[in-house]
């Protein structure tokens, strides 16, 4: 079964320019850059609601192969959702510990905003994300 989300042609900078809160707004742009610039990839809109950076195949459980982005996030109401699908999250706690406020599932980091975080150890993360992904 082919996952639902996949890139589309939407405008990044359209959906994020509909982010309603201002600072949630600056803050993804940031991110944005951000993640560009450590990828190397344009940004692409995944769905309706994520952007994700670069793509890879993966195998499910079933053994069905899809693609997904490298990393990417989605600023969502509650908080910015950080996709970085390279590994459990966890792989990461050293870095985590010294993130900031913050919260975690498998393979997604939720920020607030980013000045609740150290945006340097945010790089790195993202950095461990796409070696684990792209072996570089």
């Amino acid at each position: 079964m082919a996952n639902k989300t996949q890139p589309t042609a939407a405008s990044v900078e359209e959906f994020l320019n509909s982010v309603e809160k201002e600072q949630k707004r600056q803050d993804s742009f940031e991110i944005l850059a951000m993640m560009q610039e450590l990828t190397g990839e344009k940004p692409v809109m995944w769905g309706e609601s994520i952007i994700g950076f670069g793509q890879f195949k993966y195998k499910t459980k079933s053994g069905c192969e899809d693609n997904w982005f490298t990393c990417g996030f989605s600023p969502r109401k509650a908080n910015i959702s950080m996709y970085l699908m390279g590994c459990d999250i966890k792989q990461s706690q050293d870095l985590l510990d010294q993130l900031g406020k913050h919260k975690t599932g498998v393979g997604c980091l939720y920020v607030n905003k980013l000045a609740d975080i150290d945006k340097e150890v945010l790089k790195k993360i993202i950095k461990r994300t796409i070696k684990l992904q792209t072996g570089h």
